[in-house]
């Protein structure tokens, strides 16, 4: 018997010396053997016979050479068997990688498939843990491949994911990536990543929002998203529930009666859809027409990118309204304006300021969030001057509507939706502003710009005098 010991269960460089020595010596398939590890054998464990006279140097096609890469990586324990036993055949049969129905060529074809397949469910389903590693922000993520593909894979972290310091730990090994080198190490235990981040609640929240119970498939679902996977998706304990309920939720959905059409609406949104362009003849009616219509607009490219336009929110006829900047990420989700950080911060002064949410119309100079990726976060970017232009149009119909008496503007950026201009903040802040319409507007700053500040004396100080202009614009009702 003819033994070769390879480094380790991906060592596909190690196998191919040992396989080309081997069939160069004439070693027959049934009597070679492939180890993992040192120690169990040299490349011929016993005596084998010498090469052929005359033997040629082993030459493949480069179809078995990408197969033979991919199955190496399969966790089958006779992988390295079957591999060599083509190699031995395609000496008499050069072709033999053609015959898909061969029973080897088969078994391989699959092998290599199932290792793709397992590289694709690592792309999809791996999720990253923000911890702090003493140098700062870092993201680690705990995996189970379904087969040995971690080394791979970790080139498309590196390209999707590469301002972000990051490891992969898998049972098969480890990877890890400081925004300038990809480095991999020994295996990994489960209690080695982390169980939890503040990232949890949001795919949970993601997942149910856009989980359609009209469209369930179960064994597809299952298919596409393997039960083994599972146990470490945060959104996966919802499937469970949301599967049970999916039923009685269609059902609802069915019973429902759909609202009467709205034509002109229709048109509108319809003509949208054809040239991606505003029709300015089209004036919203009422607040939930607005809101229907934002769903369609093109004036600028965020769309491409948002989830949902996000219009204001509050009474029709309120007396004071309150303009942001744009959607945040929370609030691109849930499609409500301030619902996010900047929403409790907001909130929290309301009350302060003897101001009730309820009796405030809230929105934002743009109606969709403009972000840009940072792992697995979407970090907020400021809308440009044409873009907050372009999206003027609907916070002109929003105040059309409600006819507010007092306009609070947060913010440099919502200044520029109300005021026509860039204002600067710090120089106007709390002074009234005439507008054209009869309404006066203030501005301040964003409660975000609050949530920045470092120093908590230097924020409970903002955050004081912010309260302030919130008062200010209470006294001009």
């Amino acid at each position: 018997m003819a033994v070769a010991s390879l480094a380790g269960e991906t060592d596909f460089e190690g196998w191919r010396k040992a396989a080309r020595a081997f069939r160069e010596a004439g070693v027959a398939p049934a009597e070679a053997r492939f180890v993992v590890g040192a120690g169990q054998g040299g490349l011929f464990d016993d005596a084998a016979a010498p090469p052929e006279p005359g033997a040629a140097a082993v030459s493949v096609p480069r179809a078995f050479v990408e197969t033979a890469q991919a199955v190496v990586l399969h966790r089958s324990a006779d992988r390295f068997d079957l591999l060599y036993r083509l190699l031995w055949r395609l000496r008499d049969a050069p072709e033999l990688m053609r015959v898909v129905s061969d029973r080897d060529v088969a078994d391989a074809l699959e092998r290599a498939k199932n290792v793709s397949r397992a590289s694709h469910k690592m792309k999809a389903f791996v999720r990253f843990r923000q911890v702090d590693d003493g140098q700062g922000e870092a993201w680690v993520a705990w995996f189970e491949p379904a087969h040995r593909v971690l080394e791979i894979t970790a080139p498309f972290f590196v390209r999707r994911f590469t301002p972000m310091r990051w490891s992969i730990l898998t049972p098969d090994g480890t990877a890890g990536w400081d925004t300038e080198r990809l480095t991999f190490g020994p295996p990994a235990t489960r209690d080695m990543a982390p169980d939890a981040d503040e990232m949890e609640e949001f795919w949970r929240t993601y997942y149910a929002s856009s989980f359609n119970p009209a469209r369930l498939k179960t064994r597809a679902m299952r298919s596409e998203m393997p039960k083994r996977y599972w146990k470490n998706l945060p959104e996966a304990a919802l499937i469970p529930e949301l599967v049970a309920q999916s039923t009685v939720r269609t059902e609802a959905m069915v019973a429902a009666r759909a609202p009467e059409p709205n034509r002109r609406l229709e048109k509108t949104l319809s003509r949208l859809a054809r040239d991606a362009s505003f029709d300015e003849g089209f004036i919203p009616s009422t607040l939930e027409e607005l809101d229907a219509a934002v769903q369609a607009c093109r004036r600028c490219p965020l769309w491409r990118d948002a989830t949902h336009g996000v219009c204001g929110q509050g009474p029709g006829k309120a007396r004071l309204m309150i303009v942001g900047e744009q959607p945040g990420d929370q609030e691109d989700l849930a499609g409500r304006p301030f619902v996010g950080p900047a929403g409790r911060v907001l909130d929290a002064a309301l009350d302060e300021a003897g101001i009730e949410r309820d009796d405030v119309f809230v929105t934002n100079a743009v109606k969709h969030f403009k972000h840009e990726p940072r792992g697995k976060r979407r970090l907020h970017k400021t809308p440009s001057a044409g873009e907050v232009s372009a999206c003027r149009w609907w916070l002109e119909a929003e105040r059309r509507l409600v006819k507010p008496k007092v306009i609070l503007a947060m913010g440099a950026t919502a200044g520029l939706g109300v005021l026509g201009r860039k204002p600067a903040v710090t120089k106007e802040r709390g002074q009234p502003i005439a507008l054209a319409d009869g309404a006066t507007a203030l501005l301040t700053v964003h409660p975000s710009y609050l949530l920045r500040i470092p120093d908590a004396a230097a924020r409970a100080a903002e955050r004081a005098r912010f309260v302030a202009d919130l008062e200010r614009a209470r006294s001009l009702l």
